[in-house]
């Protein structure tokens, strides 16, 4: 299964604020789509991503204000992303490899979707339960 999958069948939304924005509203954005992360984007340019890890180890455990600091202040950075093309295996991997729960999906510099641990999990649990049921049919035969 690849990440081409996930997207048919989740689809290809993309949530994403500003690098201006305060780290309040980018919050109230996440509570509103009831989402862990949001895109970091200016004019479809991807420049980071802001999770509520971000929130919580920059913004709370430092006594900042989140109504004051800008997102760009505290997102991460150096994004990890997949293509469509890569295997669900290579971003369960990425994934725990890297302690991330979302992955940009790109198709070159454009931003296509994004996947989280969540639709991986997902993802790989119907593809067992499918393997499971065809082994049982074979055996049954």
């Amino acid at each position: 299964m690849k990440v081409a999958d996930i997207l048919k069948s989740k689809g290809s939304n993309v949530y994403a604020v500003s690098s201006s924005v305060t780290v309040y509203d980018a919050l109230k954005t996440m509570g509103e789509k009831n989402i862990g992360a949001l895109l970091v984007m200016d004019n479809e340019e991807l420049l980071g991503i802001f999770s509520e890890r971000d929130y919580a180890r920059k913004i709370i455990l430092k006594g900042k204000n989140s109504h004051e600091t800008l997102v760009k202040e505290i997102m991460t950075e150096k994004v990890i992303s997949v293509v469509a093309n890569d295997e669900i295996e290579t971003c369960m991997e990425l994934m725990s490899g890297k302690r991330i729960r979302h992955l940009p999906v790109m198709n070159g510099e454009k931003v296509i979707g994004v996947i989280s641990i969540t639709d991986v999990v997902t993802a790989i649990i119907a593809a067992q339960k499918e393997t499971i049921s065809l082994l049982h049919n074979y055996i049954s035969q």
